[in-house]
């Protein structure tokens, strides 16, 4: 029997992963999925800008470098050829909420790898020769953002949003802000935030039980002695009043672009991210989404348009952005203050409510298919505190109404009060 093409899509069976403490406060999540021939490790950090003090922009990112730089027991280079050498692949990042580390490789190379990414951040030595070195890696992967027009752009719009917030600051930092920085400083970052109850460790794969819990009690056993933190900046996310708008000249630029954003929830109203997640679907996601099928295919006033909700720890972030020719960017502005004006006067029908959570329980389908997508996961909303919603999302967006839909709007898009950035050709 066929589907009916309104009907959503269930995600399969995918069961809450255990969750234990060690005695030394970390967090872990676990998840055997006995048919898979990998496992994942992926360490989440309690770590990002958010806690960067005064006048440290960038560091939490120069730390996520830097922690590849070995330790006493480890030189340069050395957990790379470790893990490499068994068929294994790393990976990191950082954020304004987390930086996360994350080790995949086959089931039997477990006990053989993994310690080797807990070795790293307990103990990174962050030697000062390495030091050196790699700010100007880092420097000039800020330089190399500088000449990215739309890097500038939406740095530029995310200030005007988060004025008096670390939000509002770029996570790779400035470069006058890093040239003041010392090694000493960025051990104390390690030392103070670097400690076993600002971590989470998901695992997840074939990796059996008995070996997981001996593998993590083991690795994760010794930290450094902590240290007291750096003052912190005073950091608070503020409504926006009024209409911020910047233009933006910028040369080698082919086509104009314009950026608005609102603020949104903090995930401790989680309900909410679920309903600006379908809200940004309604409004920015396909050709039959109302700002898609309105400005692009049947006005064409722009050549593309999308609409994205991004959850943050203390405030989510609801950005449009639009290609266009500069001239039609006033009645585009218009326009998608007439769409939210409307969102928030009616509700949406359902049609466009069952298409937009189709697409975002088919998007988590898609995205939880594999260890290292599920350890991401787990990892994210364990560090969060909201460990039962990496496996909830479908059911959360599913219980959606037309009437949350149009509380959030209401309560988050205001057609009066937003930032916007326009890029022009120069």
């Amino acid at each position: 029997m066929a589907l009916s093409p309104w009907q959503i899509p269930a995600a399969a069976p995918n069961p809450v992963p255990e969750q234990w403490q060690l005695a030394n406060g970390l967090s872990v999540v676990y998840r055997h999925i006995p048919a898979s021939p990998a496992v994942t490790m992926d360490v989440w950090v309690k770590a990002g800008a958010l806690v960067e003090p005064n006048h440290w922009d960038g560091m939490a990112h120069f730390l996520e470098h830097m922690i590849f730089k070995g330790t006493q027991r480890l030189r340069p280079g050395e957990f790379d050829r470790a893990i490499e050498s068994r068929g294994g692949a790393t990976n990191a990042a950082t954020s304004h909420d987390y930086a996360h580390y994350f080790v995949t490789v086959a089931v039997e190379q477990a006990e053989a790898t993994l310690p080797y990414l807990a070795e790293l951040l307990l103990n990174a030595a962050i030697p000062d020769g390495e030091f050196e070195l790699e700010r100007s890696v880092v420097l000039e992967e800020i330089r190399r953002a500088y000449d990215s027009p739309d890097w500038v752009g939406f740095q530029m719009l995310l200030s005007q949003v988060y004025p008096d917030h670390a939000y509002g600051r770029s996570i790779l930092g400035s470069e006058t802000a890093l040239m003041a920085r010392s090694p000493e400083e960025m051990r104390r970052f390690h030392a103070c935030h670097y400690q076993p109850q600002n971590l989470v460790v998901a695992l997840v794969g074939g990796l059996p039980p008995d070996r997981a819990r001996k593998l993590v009690e083991s690795a994760f056993d010794q930290f450094v002695e902590p240290q007291a933190c750096p003052d912190l900046r005073p950091s608070q996310t503020l409504p926006i009043t009024g209409i911020q708008r910047q233009e933006l000249h910028r040369p080698y630029l082919e086509q104009a672009r314009l950026m608005m954003a609102w603020t949104g929830s903090s995930v401790d109203q989680i309900q909410d991210t679920y309903a600006l997640d379908v809200l940004a679907t309604i409004l920015g996601a396909g050709r039959t989404s109302r700002l898609v099928g309105d400005l692009r295919e049947q006005r064409q006033w722009v050549l593309s348009i999308d609409c994205e909700s991004s959850p943050q720890r203390e405030s989510s972030l609801l950005a449009i952005e639009a290609w266009l020719e500069l001239t039609e960017a006033d009645r585009v502005e218009a326009a998608i203050c007439e769409h939210l004006a409307a969102l928030r006067d009616r509700p949406v029908n359902n049609l466009e409510l069952q298409r937009a959570k189709r697409l975002l329980c088919s998007d988590y389908i898609f995205a939880t298919e594999t260890p290292n997508q599920l350890a991401s996961l787990y990892g994210y909303y364990g560090l969060l505190g909201h460990l039962p919603e990496a496996t909830a999302y479908p059911d959360r967006i599913r219980s959606i109404r037309a009437e949350d839909v149009q509380r959030v709007a209401r309560q988050y898009l205001s057609p009066d009060h937003y930032a916007m950035v326009t890029l022009v050709p120069a």
